[in-house]
């Protein structure tokens, strides 16, 4: 099929990825006033979507299923005129137009066009590495407890990690798991304090410390995990039917490849602003460079991303109060 691009449409920004920093972008940029479109991506979900429990987020004391709130930020970003396209952007390039830059988004064999783009793409979960990960995906292996987490009813787990999102996971397991056992290759959690504490006191959740996988093993999926232990080099196995791995995540940035400055992860490089190298673009949340991934941060490069976006475009087209 012939790549389309309808030369009439002109958007003042594009936004990639529809997850908290992509939505709270729309939002700000929509309520600016800015002509505003969102591509949420058709095979990709944003990672808090999969998420059982946000409890840590202001004004929502009890808590909310990570699916619900993307559904209100949609909703309310939509009502101020974002339009969402559900389809995943291919490629990205920029082409000289009147003296300045113009951003040419693909998707689904359609070309956007947009004065300035702002990349909200996310990560993607880091894999271990090991014998046995790849041949067992979906069959045993996951890197998403609320996804697959009933599939294992009154069976034994592993969860690899120490970060949040693997002890948050882990103790959504015990409502399906005979057992979970955490496999951390230091001596305590990188955790927050009272979810460090939820876990260890959890009589369904086994913490194996100073320890790495080495190894996934079974004949038709997951029957057992083989474990080091890093002090002594001493191996053994694992019973399990399932391995869930939270070791980190990667940004999701390939679109900028050679258009913006990136870390060695891949992480797109911006100042304070959200500014990346490159002249009308912007990234937020988590394919960023940044220490704290959660979705009030997300939000938070969102919104500053969108303002300085707003920024750009009105003097792009003149307009500069």
């Amino acid at each position: 099929m012939t790549d389309k691009t309808d030369l009439n449409r002109i958007y003042d920004v594009i936004i990639v990825g529809g997850g908290p920093a992509g939505y709270t972008a729309g939002l700000y940029a929509s309520r600016a006033g800015l002509a505003s479109l969102l591509f949420a991506g058709a095979s990709t979900v944003s990672q808090i979507t999969v998420t059982d429990l946000i409890e840590n987020y202001p004004g929502i004391p009890d808590g909310i299923n990570g699916f619900e709130l993307m559904e209100r930020f949609q909703r309310q970003a939509v009502k101020f005129g974002l339009e969402v396209v559900a389809a995943d952007a291919t490629t990205l390039e920029s082409r000289p137009y009147e003296g300045k830059a113009l951003w040419m988004v693909r998707a689904d064999n359609l070309s956007y066009q947009a004065r300035a783009v702002i990349m909200a793409t996310g990560a993607y979960w880091r894999k271990l590495g090991v014998p046995g990960e790849e041949e067992f995906a979906g069959r045993g292996v996951s890197y998403c407890a609320t996804c697959d987490g009933p599939f294992y009813r009154n069976r034994e787990v592993v969860v690899v990690g120490g970060g949040n999102t693997a002890v948050q996971e882990a103790i959504f397991l015990t409502h399906f798991a005979a057992r979970v056992t955490m496999v951390h290759r230091r001596n305590r959690f990188r955790a927050t304090g009272i979810l460090s504490q939820r876990a260890l006191a959890n009589p369904k959740i086994e913490t194996v410390w100073n320890s790495v996988v080495e190894e996934i093993g079974g004949d038709s999926g997951v029957e057992w995990v083989r474990i080091k232990d890093l002090r002594d080099g001493a191996t053994r196995l694992l019973p399990a039917s399932g391995i869930f791995i939270f070791v980190g995540l990667l940004p999701q940035t390939d679109l900028v490849a050679g258009l913006a400055a990136r870390k060695e992860d891949g992480a797109i490089i911006v100042d304070r602003e959200m500014r990346a190298s490159a002249p009308g673009l912007f990234a937020c949340g988590d394919c960023i460079d940044k220490s704290l991934r959660q979705v009030i941060t997300a939000c938070g490069d969102g919104a500053t991303a969108a303002y300085a976006a707003q920024l750009y475009v009105e003097e792009y087209k003149g307009e500069a109060y």
